[in-house]
């Protein structure tokens, strides 16, 4: 028999996922062919743009797709019992992550309903990141960059990507003040995260970008590029020359590009 306390709980998953209007009662006109339109938008590499510059390289956080739902158990229909015994994450709650991020109540009820469509579990694995993030660089290699990019959502370093954790990084990547974002992507960049990006990090996420565009570009990319990447990247950023690229010279460096500072504008009002 249901109880009540586990109706109250799939009214507050469906009020997170915007899948039922508690003043109508009816779905609302949102349809998921436009999600995946808002959501395509948060990529940095779906843009016209053919090759990255060395700009654009050190900004192009990515987004991945969302996941699923924030219900406690009780269904009222046979969709709903299969849906439930699927989860293995339930999401905080919508008060909660409206104070932890940037987002208003609607927004996050657009971003579950598309994480939720995406990963019924709540929680995303290396692979499955992979998968979802290859549907938008089908001419290309995504799978290196996708890794990369799994670990800087991947905050608490526990092999999973839940709701909190999307919506986390994508506040700052969308909402953060400047500072905020350059320090996200010298994470991202900073592969072993020990303090400094090496030309060795560096060579490894331009040629994951390269193989992820694909090898049929125009115009045409050539093989010694990523190489060259790099060394305009730390003859740019390395100040004291000392072979690495600390926070404080990557953030300075930025914020001193114009190039650079027009491609965070980039992320401002996408959602």
């Amino acid at each position: 028999m249901r109880s009540q306390g586990g109706r109250e709980s799939l009214s507050e998953s469906r009020d997170l996922d915007g899948s039922y209007d508690q003043l109508t009662g009816n779905p609302p006109g949102q349809t998921k062919k436009a999600l995946k339109q808002r959501l395509l938008k948060l990529l940095p590499c779906c843009g016209p743009q053919s090759i990255p510059s060395v700009s654009e390289s050190n900004l192009a956080p990515a987004t991945l797709r969302p996941e699923r739902p924030t219900a406690l158990p009780l269904a009222d229909s046979v969709e709903d019992e299969f849906e439930l015994s699927t989860v293995c994450h339930r999401p905080e709650g919508l008060e909660q992550l409206q104070e932890q991020t940037k987002f208003s109540r609607k927004e996050l009820q657009v971003l579950y309903r598309g994480f939720k469509n995406e990963c019924p579990t709540g929680l995303v694995n290396e692979e499955n990141f992979k998968q979802i993030y290859s549907q938008f660089f089908p001419q290309g290699d995504s799978g290196t960059y996708a890794t990369f990019l799994f670990n800087a959502f991947d905050t608490d370093r526990d092999g999973s990507i839940s709701f909190e954790d999307f919506v986390a990084g994508l506040s700052v990547i969308l909402r953060g003040t400047i500072d905020d974002r350059l320090s996200w992507a010298f994470n991202l960049y900073d592969l072993n995260k020990d303090g400094c990006i090496t030309k060795e990090e560096m060579l490894d996420i331009m040629k994951s970008i390269y193989d992820m565009m694909g090898k049929y570009t125009y115009p045409a990319m050539r093989e010694e590029a990523p190489q060259e990447h790099v060394e305009n990247f730390f003859q740019k950023m390395d100040r004291n020359k000392d072979g690495v690229v600390t926070i404080e010279e990557f953030i300075e460096s930025c914020q001193k590009d114009e190039n650079i500072m027009r491609s965070m504008q980039l992320f401002d009002n996408v959602i």
